[in-house]
């Protein structure tokens, strides 16, 4: 694992000089409001970069931000108007070109799946990529780059099969374990891999093997939010606690909730935003049902509000009306777990303390009584007593929360961090017309 330096001087005010490798990147919904780490990269490579944009499934722009919105209409949309089209191009590569075909199909799909979900999304990306590879050679692009190794990487592994075309894949947190049975093969074949957190990247060289983790170049996400003034930290009473994500297993907020059922037991003032959602409608499981019964059972109905989910161009405003942010992530029995969920360092930058659990990559942010407090996952106790310990020592969370701010403009800079993403494009495929001329007869039928 490598961490990525730019060396070249990305201006993104001045037109793009040539010689730059054409990126086609591939995404299922692009721009997604749960995705804002994905689309700041992405329109950090089209301002240092020439990028064409592909999404595979339809328009989604629920939830998103006036920012996302207006990237929208440059996006090479696909989605169920273009299945009659897809299922030509399908049909016409197996009966043209059917050894190539079947190599193509057998690659990608023939796998032991365990989820019925997966299976369907590499099937549809698997046909859509048939349909898109002649488009991306036509397009002139030079490498194409999936952010997730789930479908969009499916599609990417085809492309590249079908035209040569070399692809660049991404890999984090729970698309890491369990592994979907295809991971390891398109991480083994792609050009690099881009991690972001060191904890992750060594999870790649562990199922990948030793030459992909040579391969796998650390590059951090970029902060999403602009940072106008840091919270104010008041820590009144009530103090004001904030946790927010999706209402996933990983994200431990049941633990949360039985935190603050020994913090009211305490006789603590407090309130806490749990903002989020998605549960059984996003494929999540169960836990918001759990989140409820717990905030009834411990009653903590007027102690805990729950908003649901909140519009990207919002959370500034809720961030800065709260003291302490709380992240307590696990690791579930399957192995899932988080890298560093984007709401942290989102509250980091806007200076609050973050009361978080040693699980895998949060240590890298979360400096234990620097920038915050660390405890052990699933330990309710612990998590109770962390938060109490800063409502406790109001100075010395200001003194964190401010270390925090630091760390993130710095770490996660969206400037350092969209030159280091471009740099690896720039460093992998130096020689753009070279690749097109072999790709050229690669995709002849």
């Amino acid at each position: 694992m490598h961490e990525q330096e730019p060396t070249l001087a990305f201006d993104s005010s001045a037109p793009l000089p040539e010689g730059l490798p054409h990126v086609g990147c591939i995404l299922l919904w692009y721009p997604l409001f749960t995705q804002p780490f994905i689309f700041r990269d992405v329109e950090a490579l089209k301002r240092r970069l020439p990028v064409t944009v592909f999404s595979l499934y339809g328009r989604n722009l629920k939830h998103c931000s006036e920012e996302m919105a207006e990237a929208a209409p440059s996006v090479r949309t696909m989605g169920i108007k273009a299945l009659p089209a897809m299922l030509a191009s399908w049909a016409k590569l197996f009966l043209t070109r059917p050894l190539v075909a079947a190599r193509a199909f057998r690659t990608c799909l023939f796998h032991r799946w365990t989820s019925w979900e997966t299976f369907g999304e590499d099937i549809w990306s698997h046909v859509a990529a048939v349909h898109l590879a002649p488009r991306f050679v036509e397009a002139g692009i030079d490498v194409i780059y999936a952010p997730w190794p789930r479908g969009t990487a499916t599609a990417a592994r085809t492309i590249s099969l079908l035209t040569g075309i070399p692809y660049a894949t991404s890999a984090r947190g729970d698309n890491l374990n369990p592994p979907d049975p295809d991971l390891k093969d398109k991480l083994q074949h792609a050009l690099f891999i881009r991690a972001n957190n060191a904890a992750d990247a060594r999870r790649i060289a562990d199922l990948a093997g030793p030459e992909a983790g040579e391969r796998t170049r650390l590059v951090y996400n970029s902060l999403t939010l602009h940072v106008d003034e840091l919270a104010p930290l008041p820590f009144a009473n009530p103090c004001r606690i904030l946790a927010v994500g999706r209402f996933d297993v990983t994200k431990g907020f049941d633990v949360l909730m039985q935190a603050c059922g020994i913090l009211k037991a305490q006789g603590r003032s407090f309130n806490v935003t749990l903002a989020g959602g998605g549960g059984r409608a996003m494929g999540l499981g169960a836990m918001t049902e759990t989140i409820l019964g717990l905030r009834k059972s411990l009653g903590l109905e007027d102690i805990v509000e729950l908003p649901g989910i909140v519009g990207h161009d919002h959370l500034p405003d809720i961030i800065k009306a709260h003291d302490i942010f709380a992240a307590p992530c696990v690791i579930h029995e399957s192995g899932r777990r988080d890298g560093i969920p984007n709401t942290v360092i989102e509250a980091m930058s806007f200076g609050l303390p973050v009361v978080a659990t040693r699980t895998n990559a949060l240590p890298e942010a979360v400096h234990d009584r620097e920038t915050g407090l660390l405890v052990e996952q699933k330990d309710p106790k612990a998590l109770a007593d962390a938060l109490a310990w800063l409502m406790d020592h109001p100075e010395e969370a200001r003194a964190m929360g401010k270390a925090g701010a630091r760390l993130a403009s710095d770490m996660f800079s969206p400037k350092a961090n969209g030159d280091r993403l471009a740099q690896l494009f720039v460093d992998a495929l130096p020689a753009g017309e070279a690749t097109r001329s072999v790709r050229g007869d690669a995709c002849a039928e």
